[in-house]
């Protein structure tokens, strides 16, 4: 949901201009975290689900990373839905990875 002021849905600063481009996208996922951060990971073709999701984050990069850095890291998403996936849930309860609670809108 958006909030504006009455009678400045048309004001100049309210635009923003989008380009549309058909094919190709980039999606890129990073860690981040008060002792350190990593290199961007690129995901290449195709959508990211949940399995990749588990499979080339969560596993991949996702457990070494809390492994190096202490055991009283707190695990945070976007709530995207490959994040909210059953199967992920089970993969971060059997890691018992702790996560942050993190309202959905």
């Amino acid at each position: 949901m958006i909030w504006r002021e009455p009678g400045t849905h048309y004001r100049t600063p309210n635009i923003v201009e989008r380009y549309h481009y058909r094919g190709y996208g980039l999606l890129v996922w990073a860690r981040i975290a008060t002792n350190g951060r990593t290199d961007p990971y690129v995901f290449s073709g195709g959508s990211v689900t949940a399995v990749r999701y588990r499979d080339e984050i969560l596993h991949s990069l996702v457990r070494p990373f809390i492994a190096a850095i202490c055991t009283d890291a707190i695990f945070m998403d976007d709530n995207a839905r490959p994040h909210r996936a059953r199967l992920v849930r089970s993969y971060h309860e059997s890691e018992t990875n702790p996560q942050m609670a993190w309202p959905t809108r």
